[in-house]
């Protein structure tokens, strides 16, 4: 299907997809689905586009394929983005093989109901400090992802490979989330996936950044364990989530 020919999009998943981590005007996140929406729209005629975002931050991927994927099959769009699973694969005890045949299932049964689903592999995490210690769940994680695109035969946003985003610069203070500039370059890499035409490359480098020393990294440190990595670990000790209470932003397929 050529990109021009996408004339809805509903976009599904957690936070990623939700867009944490680039903040809007409105108090509401953008993201790169928001972005990848409006790269679609300007292939259509005005207002001949229409997009959903049905993501939650928080949610794990039986929550998605319970609250979401039924939502997705009855919007039927032409396509629909499916990333989820990252927020199983870092919990501890976690099986990344169990998590990828309830992922398989959740892409047989989207496939069957919609027009092409873009599936979304992890992100190398070598150089995440919170998540370096699970690169090689999320690489195994990672693996079954692109078999199963195989199967289905679903276009990948191989997001592993996306270099660029290995950058602190492509990550928001929390180190958990991309910032605006990296949902952006996941937003480019998305549409060159589905085949087009982008305004720059995803992956182009970073201009020189100043050498940073012991003692600024060593205050950053303390300030994001403060502001981020207490928090994280109080809502887990208290079995919340960052998205209880959360509704999706977009659950109807509107105009842009």
């Amino acid at each position: 299907m050529s990109s021009g020919a996408f004339g809805s999009y509903a976009a599904i998943g957690d936070s990623f997809t939700e867009g944490v981590g680039d903040p809007g005007l409105d108090g509401s996140f953008v993201g790169w689905a928001d972005r990848l929406a409006v790269l679609l729209a300007d292939q259509r005629p005005e207002h001949a586009f229409r997009y959903a975002n049905l993501a939650v931050r928080g949610r794990l991927l039986d929550q998605i394929v319970e609250e979401q994927v039924p939502r997705a099959k009855a919007l039927a769009p032409d396509l629909v983005s499916f990333c989820a699973g990252g927020n199983d694969i870092i919990r501890p005890g976690s099986d990344p093989d169990a998590v990828a045949e309830r992922f398989e299932a959740a892409v047989a049964d989207l496939t069957s109901g919609v027009g092409t689903v873009m599936i979304t592999t992890g992100f190398d995490t070598r150089g995440v400090p919170v998540l370096r210690h699970l690169r090689g769940k999320i690489a195994t994680y990672t693996a079954h992802v692109r078999s199963i695109a195989d199967r289905y035969d679903c276009p990948v946003l191989d997001l592993w490979s996306l270099k660029s985003v290995q950058d602190r610069r492509a990550w928001d203070g929390d180190r958990l989330h991309l910032s605006p500039e990296g949902h952006t370059r996941v937003a480019l890499r998305a549409a060159q996936v589905l085949g087009l035409e982008v305004p720059a490359d995803p992956d182009q480098v970073w201009p020189p950044e100043p050498p940073r020393g012991s003692a600024e990294v060593r205050r950053d440190n303390i300030q994001w364990a403060r502001e981020h990595l207490v928090p994280w670990i109080g809502r887990r000790l208290r079995g919340e989530s960052s998205g209880d209470h959360v509704e999706p932003k977009r659950p109807d397929l509107l105009p842009l």
